[in-house]
């Protein structure tokens, strides 16, 4: 997770001001599901051109920037969307977790959300996860039979819900999982049709210019056999979601942010076939959002098909509670 700044000497007086009321939540989300009232305002692909459709191999399909009725909302780190297209699930890096149904317009493209229901992740005995070291939630796994995984930063590990308003249960970890530095463990994490798990690290490196990712094969009952692999990096850029889309390959969120340049996303792809025990793998960049663009801190991704057959992603940011960032929901075609 990457924590933008509240404030710069380049920033006025006022919107100063504005940033030092915003943070996280003090306090966790209600014990039991709340609903919200999501309100969702159209985004422009590119500021200085309205006309502007595409960048890259991504074709714009509409972007909303979301607020809702609820302190709680925000950092969002991870989505699953449903592969009828119909709703998503999302968990926010302060323990909480977000359904809603999606609204589209004639020609499919994105426009709203709707029905919102936000909830309190657990820990291993039944209770909310409170303070930042326990609730950094950052990456999330739909399992095959339906249950979910999600990882997390600061205590470095992963969780198998059964739903998310359930207890979870604690997976075995690769035995170098520790090593990941505080803020730079597992946003990346994706599980595949066989129950593999496929999870990289946003910071951690063995040899320079390579990131470390782990293979995990199912062993039963919460236990995995661990592999490693390695995800060439280009300087400032880190992976901070994953996800395996309908034709095999597997498609990759890099961030990159600094004061100077703000915040650049790379969308990136490589073959399924690619991926194995000891594999270098090298992404090919699909597109690169950076301003002009809609963009923002973006952390989650998701894959899905359309009623074309074409192929869907859904990108989503987390704001970091920071009245100058935005929660967005951007949705691509991948150009054929």
């Amino acid at each position: 997770m990457i924590r933008l700044p509240r404030r710069s000497l380049l920033l006025t007086f006022a919107l100063a001001v504005a940033a030092c009321v915003g943070g996280p939540p003090s306090t966790p989300v209600g014990a039991e599901p709340l609903p919200l009232e999501i309100r969702s305002t159209a985004m422009p692909f590119k500021i200085d051109d309205p006309a502007a459709k595409q960048i890259g191999k991504l074709i714009w399909r509409g972007g909303i920037s979301l607020l809702a009725n609820s302190r709680h909302f925000g950092g969002w780190s991870d989505l699953v969307v449903s592969p009828d297209n119909r709703s998503l699930t999302a968990i926010s890096d302060v323990g909480s977790w977000l359904t809603a149904t999606i609204e589209r317009d004639a020609k499919g493209d994105l426009v709203g959300l709707g029905n919102g229901r936000i909830g309190p992740l657990r820990d291993l005995a039944g209770r909310q996860l409170v303070g930042k070291q326990e609730s950094d939630a950052e990456g999330m796994a739909l399992m095959p039979d339906g249950s979910w995984l999600v990882s997390f930063e600061g205590e470095h590990r992963i969780w198998h819900y059964p739903t998310l308003e359930a207890t979870p249960r604690a997976l075995n970890v690769p035995g170098n999982f520790d090593r990941q530095p505080n803020n730079g463990g597992v946003e990346a994490i994706t599980v595949l049709p066989d129950g593999r798990i496929v999870a990289l690290s946003e910071s951690y490196v063995i040899r320079p210019g390579l990131g470390i990712g782990w293979i995990g094969k199912p062993l039963g009952g919460d236990r995995y056999l661990w592999d490693m692999f390695e995800y060439k990096k280009v300087p400032d850029f880190s992976p901070t979601a994953i996800r395996l889309m309908p034709d095999g390959a597997f498609v990759v969120l890099e961030r990159a942010f600094d004061f100077v340049r703000g915040v650049r996303v790379r969308v990136m792809r490589f073959p399924g076939e690619d991926l194995g025990v000891d594999a270098v793998i090298e992404p090919e960049e699909l597109a690169k959002l950076a301003s002009p663009y809609a963009v923002d801190n973006l952390e989650g991704i998701a894959a899905t098909t359309g009623a074309r057959g074409e192929t869907l992603l859904w990108l989503m940011s987390d704001d970091n509670f920071n009245p100058l960032q935005r929660n967005l929901l951007l949705l691509f075609e991948i150009e054929k």
